[in-house]
């Protein structure tokens, strides 16, 4: 049962950064390329009707996570405290930018709320980029200091950096050269994400431009995953032991590559969606190849002393978990019937929406 809910999670979690990351590309979009009124109008109305529905995906995991795997969800919530908040008020402003920027009719008015969107989206992706750097490097559980455990085996607090900044010292920070390489990763593939959402929902004067965008980024999106895979190797010293014990793994990092690839014949897609397709791929498929290379791992011990968390040691009892399947299939129908219905009447171009106008 711990491997059915580890699965359902990463899934949820997956589905998150696919449908919110769009949101959050299409935000830094907005940011950096929509100077016209009517730019800023058809990227809104892009995600408009769709956002707050995709943010509800991250709230379900969290509950999935509290239910499944307490014990994962107790350290991480504490050890990740700081950059926990800093994400809940960044998805505030987010979605406030988003709602109050049509209240008023004032350029001032709108500047501001045009801004609080576009950069929450931008550290949105940076930080949730971080955060999958640390997953990656791993924590130092139980605050080990001088081989001396000082806390529980579970427990770990981060500050946001530490005076080295390097993910090799003994109390770490979250945010250091490697995981703020994968951090500016996020970035990237998220703005491409995004883009293209805004190609393929609207007949938007920015989409051309927006392709040039899409195969430039996509340029160097190629050069920071090559770079990353080299520098994985100084993080773990046997990164891909999962993918030679399991050949059948490799199917996730081809799944990115062939995303990725696809992605620089954006100019000549006839189909608008197919750069969002491909941009999906490479999201899946990186995500899964990610979890595939820790596995069974759900958050290293970067010290001796204390093990790793696995998502064997850290969930709940096996009664719970099945009992818990039951209500998870009638969630899932319900979640099923409620994306059909959302996506039919929301489906085609949105330049017409008018979303967020009083």
């Amino acid at each position: 049962m711990e491997l059915f809910w580890y699965i359902v999670l990463m899934t949820m979690l997956t589905i998150y950064v696919i449908l919110d990351g769009y949101d959050f590309g299409a935000g830094i979009i907005h940011l950096f390329f929509a100077k016209k009124e009517k730019d800023k109008k058809a990227i809104t109305n892009a995600i408009g009707p769709f956002w707050d529905a995709n943010e509800v995906w991250l709230i379900a995991s969290g509950g999935v996570l509290f239910f499944a795997f307490p014990t994962l969800y107790a350290s991480s919530f504490s050890g990740f405290y700081l950059p926990l908040m800093m994400i809940l008020w960044l998805l505030i402003f987010r979605a406030i930018g988003l709602e109050l920027r049509g209240q008023v009719h004032n350029k001032m008015w709108e500047s501001i709320w045009d801004k609080a969107f576009g950069i929450s989206s931008l550290l949105l992706a940076l930080f949730f980029g971080i955060a999958l750097g640390n997953v990656v490097r791993g924590v130092n559980l139980g605050m080990v200091t001088d081989g001396v455990s000082t806390h529980e085996p579970h427990y770990f607090f981060l500050p946001l950096w530490n005076s080295s900044f390097s993910p090799h010292a003994e109390h770490l920070g979250i945010i250091d050269w490697f995981t703020l390489l994968l951090g500016v990763i996020g970035v990237v593939a998220l703005t491409i994400h995004g883009a293209n959402w805004i190609i393929f929902k609207t007949n938007s004067d920015l989409n051309e431009k927006l392709k040039k965008v899409v195969f430039n980024l996509n340029s160097v999106l190629l050069i920071l995953v090559v770079v990353s895979l080299f520098i994985w190797h100084i993080i773990e010293p046997k990164p891909f032991h999962n993918f030679i014990t399991h050949p059948w793994l490799w199917i996730f990092p081809l799944i990115a590559f062939s995303g990725l690839f696809g992605l620089f014949k954006v100019k000549s897609f006839q189909k608008h969606g197919m750069g969002f397709l491909f941009s999906s791929l490479f999201l899946f498929g990186g995500l899964a190849s990610t979890v595939a290379s820790i596995f069974p791992k759900v958050l290293p011990s970067t010290n001796a002393i204390n093990p790793d968390l696995t998502l064997y040691n850290v969930a709940a009892h096996e009664y719970g978990l099945s009992v818990g399947v039951y209500w998870f299939v009638i969630a899932v129908i319900l979640v099923i019937i409620y994306f059909t219905i959302q996506y039919r009447v929301f489906k085609g171009k949105m330049d017409d929406v008018g979303y967020g106008e009083h």
